[in-house]
């Protein structure tokens, strides 16, 4: 299996009169890209649009050099694709193994035998295959995720759409998942949304951050940050030309923004960078 290409040039989507994305353009070939962003920021239609649930407004884009504004391009890119929703649902009364069964089936796995090896396969690498004979309805938030995960990962997928993935997920359990989009970042083109900019910061090899419909910022995590130096710094009130401010444990703040003369500067973390990425104008590398 080898990673898919993904291009993606001047993506718009409009919900009647509101415009949820504005000219966004993605490239990607391989690795795990996260997309920062606020609630409302326009994430989900972006992975949506990746996914080929949804139209685009306008704009085109590329998986593999089919173009999935028309058939049967649309129908061949999907072949490649793997698509965690939002909000996964599955029949409450059904079981795990046949939730999975049935996806596989959808997805064009027709020989039974083969096909349940790809279904234990799957609920494996999730951590579910325990679970496979219970009842979807008795499963927690976060096994649901994970069930959503699994049938995104039916067949290897060459190009991964994760939306929100870590939703409801423990510690440990994420920590798990951190390891699986790191390995499948080696062989496939991965795109994660999250809103958790810590998640980004442990498996990405690239960061696009939205707000608003329009992308503010696309690099690596590292650049992200190296966009706040000298933009941080630590004080015993809260700056009034802060864009940011919060207290922290020992009583003091830190604040994100322009600081004043004389202020106690600190190394800036990916949430400083996202922060001020987020709360104004596009910052360097944005575009």
């Amino acid at each position: 299996m080898s990673a898919a290409s993904l291009r993606v040039a001047g993506l718009a989507h409009r919900y009647g009169a509101r415009n949820a994305l504005e000219h966004i353009d993605l490239h990607a070939l391989g690795g795990v890209v996260s997309v920062l962003g606020p609630n409302g920021a326009g994430k989900s239609t972006l992975l949506r649009c990746i996914a080929t649930v949804q139209r685009a407004t306008r704009g085109t884009m590329h998986i593999d050099g089919l173009d999935v504004g028309r058939e049967p391009d649309r129908t061949e890119a999907r072949r490649r694709i793997g698509y965690l929703p939002q909000q996964p649902a599955f029949a409450p009364r059904a079981t795990v193994f046949d939730v999975v069964d049935y996806l596989a089936i959808c997805k064009e796995h027709r020989d039974r035998r083969r096909r349940h090896r790809e279904v234990v396969r799957v609920l494996e690498a999730v951590d579910l295959v325990d679970r496979r004979h219970e009842r979807v309805g008795t499963l927690s938030g976060g096994m649901i995720r994970r069930l959503g995960l699994a049938q995104a990962l039916l067949g290897e997928p060459r190009l991964l759409v994760l939306d929100e993935p870590s939703a409801g997920l423990d510690p440990e359990q994420r920590l798990s998942q951190r390891d699986l989009l790191s390995r499948l970042g080696t062989v496939a083109t991965v795109v994660v949304s999250t809103h958790v900019t810590e998640e980004a910061a442990a498996v990405s090899s690239r960061v696009v951050v939205i707000a608003e419909g329009r992308t503010r910022f696309d690099g690596t995590p590292r650049g992200l940050v190296a966009t706040a130096e000298g933009r941080v710094w630590e004080s015993e009130q809260a700056g009034p030309r802060a864009l940011r401010s919060w207290r922290l444990p020992d009583g003091r703040f830190r604040c994100v923004g322009a600081p004043p003369t004389g202020a106690l500067l600190v190394a800036p973390t990916m949430e400083d960078a996202y922060l001020l990425c987020v709360g104004a104008q596009p910052v360097g590398g944005a575009r």
